[in-house]
């Protein structure tokens, strides 16, 4: 694997990285929400990555295959004067867990700064190697 290729490896780490984070970004922002008209509730939405090969033999990065709705149900909360509730009085709300997702955006906010991290070095041993050639 070249020295090159690092930027390759990490660049589809940080790009797959913040689409993860626009996911949980997105999951929050639902967090709350109820049923709407048609009585669907607003669904968590996972990232699913998948390793993909780069140019440079040896080396793969990662790109986001799909992202996936969770098939768990929503809380149902009786309240029968809410404007949303079905016949039986119930609201449904997301399936967003939002302390899962605090987690997953720890995660996803490390793993974009490792990345970044790694291409910072990268750079720096870069610049190294041409100031010895001087």
């Amino acid at each position: 694997m070249s020295m090159f290729s690092i930027f390759g490896v990490s660049g589809s780490a940080i790009s797959s990285q913040a689409q993860r984070l626009n996911v949980v970004a997105s999951n929050l922002a639902n967090a709350d929400a109820v049923a709407g008209p048609d009585g669907q509730s607003y669904k968590a939405r996972q990232v699913v990555f998948q390793t993909v090969p780069l140019n440079d033999p040896g080396s793969a990065g990662v790109k986001v295959q799909t992202i996936t709705e969770s098939q768990l149900p929503g809380k149902r909360v009786h309240n029968p004067g809410h404007p949303n509730a079905d016949a039986e009085g119930y609201v449904t709300h997301s399936n967003v867990n939002p302390v899962e997702e605090m987690v997953n955006m720890i995660s996803a906010s490390r793993s974009y700064q490792n990345n970044v991290e790694v291409m910072n070095t990268a750079k720096t041993l870069l610049m190294k190697t041409l100031q010895m050639g001087q």
